[in-house]
């Protein structure tokens, strides 16, 4: 019981020093007038970047898996070795998604949590209800674009799952007959991969279009 209530504990001090720590970045980047609203562009924009890499590094270990059927034995080691580089440079990507979508929740709720606190300053009703009604539309559309963000990321599991078990069988069987008997399972990765990258470009264009919008309000 003392370990669980221990683990617990551990667990509230890490968030809560990080989220110090993250109070404390904000703080010290508006003393160089670089304010919450900059920095959410920004990480939205690294968001939209690392997603637009991971659909290439996603397509590229599709083909990968692709190419292996056909091939003679003295290929094989050649296919499973270029496999697993893309299998591997694909979870190295979903990571830094999936970092990045984090990083955007982070700023944006400090941002919001901001933004209603500062309405509460102002003086003139009408400027305040302006204020208000900018603050609600763009919790509107940044719920859809985490959204479409959250949608993506979930895709890239069945695929890495995927991906990962070929490699893996491989390993272990790496020739002619194991590659056959992976034929079954080309045309679900096949309908995996199309999924998340639909999902990733709707993400993206939901990004782009965010941006646009908060630069011009």
């Amino acid at each position: 019981m003392i370990r669980k209530y221990w683990h617990l504990g551990w667990v509230v001090f890490t968030v809560l020093t990080l989220s110090a720590c993250q109070s404390a970045y904000y703080s010290a980047m508006e003393k160089v007038g670089i304010h919450k609203r900059d920095i959410m562009v920004d990480r939205v924009e690294e968001a939209r970047d690392a997603q637009q890499d991971a659909k290439e590094e996603f397509s590229s270990a599709l083909d990968q898996f692709q190419q292996m059927f056909g091939k003679p034995d003295t290929d094989l080691q050649d296919q499973y070795d270029r496999l697993n580089a893309a299998y591997e440079d694909s979870e190295e990507a979903a990571d830094d998604v999936r970092k990045r979508i984090d990083s955007v929740e982070d700023v944006s709720e400090a941002l919001f949590e901001e933004w209603e606190e500062e309405l509460e300053l102002y003086t003139s009703s009408k400027l305040r209800q302006d204020s208000a009604n900018k603050l609600r539309n763009t919790k509107r559309k940044y719920a859809t674009l985490i959204s479409a963000m959250r949608a993506a990321e979930k895709r890239m599991d069945p695929v890495l799952n995927a991906l990962r078990d070929q490699v893996l069988y491989l390993k272990h069987n790496l020739n002619a007959r194991a590659i056959d008997g992976l034929k079954g399972e080309l045309k679900s990765v096949e309908t995996n991969v199309a999924r998340l990258i639909q999902d990733m470009e709707k993400s993206i264009a939901e990004s782009e279009a965010f941006i646009a919008d908060l630069q011009e309000s």
